[in-house]
């Protein structure tokens, strides 16, 4: 393996950029994917047989377009993507060109977390919300997301973890990060400290971030108090 020292001499602002990439892709495309997949996963609850609105038809729609999105391989999702990626933001690689694959893949995901995290509360408080005159927006608002907010901020992390493997693998075909950077500098050179340095970046990220949604939920949540 390379000396350390000569190592960072010569791949540091690499993968200073690739990390930057890395984290830029995987907020963004987190970002997106809740504001798509929150209101997919209210909606998917609201319209369930036992919800606020029950609508069947609206329902099963919804769940098909949950379901059928999350069982689609991300890898063949990025390569099918690629026409609708370059009608919306212009170009299918780099760091633009990733985000809306990687929004598409994980908006169904994340509707599906929010949904089930709307399912954890209590169906007392509803009732006694809509005892009280609360209109259906303001039990929404005010009961469903606030008491489940621990469990959707522990999605949050959930999310933002499969994301950030999801863009190394999209670096593999030309969205860079640190996927790319291992790919190219490291397995196609069989840069053995490439390899291992890329790895462990990864791995301080997914923990650091894992570790603080997990202390943010836990702040959160009253009913651990």
């Amino acid at each position: 393996m390379q000396p350390m020292g000569e190592f960072f001499a010569e791949y540091g602002a690499l993968l200073a950029e690739g990390v930057w990439a890395s984290l830029v892709m995987t907020v963004a495309s987190t970002f997106f994917a809740y504001v798509i997949g929150l209101l997919l996963g209210i909606w998917f609850h609201l319209t369930k047989e036992d919800g606020l609105r029950p609508n069947r038809v609206v329902n099963v729609v919804l769940g098909w377009v949950i379901n059928i999105g999350r069982s689609v391989p991300f890898i063949i999702l990025l390569v099918a993507l690629i026409p609708f990626t370059r009608l919306v933001v212009g170009t299918s690689i780099g760091i633009v060109g990733a985000i809306v694959p990687l929004t598409v893949c994980a908006a169904p995901f994340v509707a599906r977390i929010v949904e089930q995290s709307l399912a954890e509360v209590d169906g007392g408080l509803i009732e006694a919300a809509y005892s009280f005159g609360a209109s259906d927006l303001q039990i929404v608002a005010k009961v469903m997301i606030r008491e489940s907010l621990p469990s959707i901020v522990r999605g949050v992390a959930i999310s933002f973890v499969t994301l950030f493997g999801y863009v190394a693998m999209a670096g593999t075909v030309g969205a860079g990060g640190l996927g790319s950077i291992a790919i190219r500098y490291g397995y196609q050179r069989w840069n053995t400290t490439m390899m291992v340095v890329a790895v462990l970046l990864c791995v301080i990220f997914v923990v650091a971030f894992q570790t603080m949604g997990d202390h943010l939920a836990r702040r959160i949540d009253h009913r651990s108090r």
